[in-house]
């Protein structure tokens, strides 16, 4: 009787592993399947061709941020010198004569670098002048006119 129940133990015991590796293979084929499917691009064969198409779209990615970044330091270098501030101030300078005719417009660009145009008008005559600046300040003398003009536009 203890050899009938052996040999049915040991039956059973094959059968359910039997069992477990039908069901162990069925799973690892069907992973396998699903790993193909999700490695594999539309122009790829297999793994190894996947991960050497994504390295060479890695490679062209930085070739491209590479350039985008150059790209954006010639602009910033552009931007620094376009105008950044423009004011300006209309004025009498002679209480006597006419109204607000005369101007000052300030002209920077990030660096503080620029100009002022300032017009005096009066009946007799219109006279423009131009004063270059460096770094916010100029080597010609300013009216007061003209330093609220750069004030405003350095803002």
């Amino acid at each position: 009787m203890n050899i009938k129940l052996d040999s049915l133990f040991v039956l059973i015991s094959l059968v359910i592993t039997g069992i477990a590796i039908i069901l162990g293979t069925l799973w690892i084929i069907k992973t396998e399947k699903r790993l193909k499917r999700f490695f594999l691009g539309k122009k790829a064969k297999d793994l190894e061709d996947t991960i050497g198409i994504l390295e060479d779209n890695i490679i062209k990615l930085n070739r491209a941020k590479e350039q985008t970044e150059e790209e954006i330091k010639v602009i910033n270098q552009k931007l620094r010198k376009s105008l950044r501030g423009l004011e300006t101030i209309r004025f009498n300078p002679f209480p006597d004569q006419g109204s607000n005719q005369s101007f000052a417009i300030g002209i920077l660009n990030e660096d503080k670098d620029g100009v002022i145009l300032s017009s005096l008008y009066s009946r007799e005559r219109m006279s423009v002048f131009a004063k270059p600046i460096k770094g916010g300040k100029s080597e010609y003398e300013l009216t007061e006119e003209e330093k609220s003009a750069l004030e405003k536009a350095e803002v």
